[in-house]
């Protein structure tokens, strides 16, 4: 289960109230920062400007690819490791607006993750250190560490210790000098 926060509305459908929940200045100022890092091809201002002006946590080298799309209302809700590689075009999402309630909730992805190309992250979401998400998965719940997960609906694919078993037999892994 997605640890989210519940909040209720009255009237015309979430969205509508979407200037209560959040400032329209602050989604105007995201939405230029976000659209400029996009196109980023540099990571280090691409870091800098998610943690400065979004207050999004990103760990040290760490490689948002080209055209993700974080939390315009929320970033502030996203924690990213060290070592991470969120793929290309993927949405990290921390916010969902429903037709009676809107909801929020803190999405961490931990230190080593790979994420795929044109994932979407739901709120309230927790990906362990070490896990790998496949391309254009759902990440509609937490996702353990250094587990394989895939799919829509997303399923985990390998566990821990058959990815570790498969790593002994890879001769990239398998080598006896460490990595840099």
């Amino acid at each position: 289960m997605r640890k989210t926060d519940r909040f209720p509305v009255k009237g015309a459908n979430s969205l509508w109230h979407v200037y209560k929940t959040v400032p329209f200045w602050k989604v105007i100022r995201n939405f230029i920062v976000i659209q400029l890092a996009r196109y980023t091809p540099f990571l280090a201002m691409k870091n800098w400007m998610y943690r400065f002006f979004l207050k999004v946590k990103v760990g040290e080298n760490t490689s948002f690819a080209l055209m993700v799309m974080l939390d315009v209302m929320f970033p502030e809700k996203i924690s990213v490791g060290k070592n991470s590689i969120i793929g290309y075009n993927t949405t990290i999402l921390a916010h969902e607006y429903l037709i009676e309630e809107y909801r929020l909730g803190d999405v961490v992805i931990g230190d080593e993750v790979m994420i795929g190309a044109n994932s979407t992250i739901l709120p309230g979401v927790t990906i362990g250190n070490g896990a790998i998400v496949s391309a254009g998965t759902l990440v509609h719940k937490d996702v353990p560490a250094g587990v394989f997960a895939g799919g829509n609906p997303m399923r985990i694919i390998y566990t821990k210790e058959e990815m570790e078993e498969r790593r002994k037999s890879d001769p990239l892994y398998n080598k006896t000098e460490t990595r840099q």
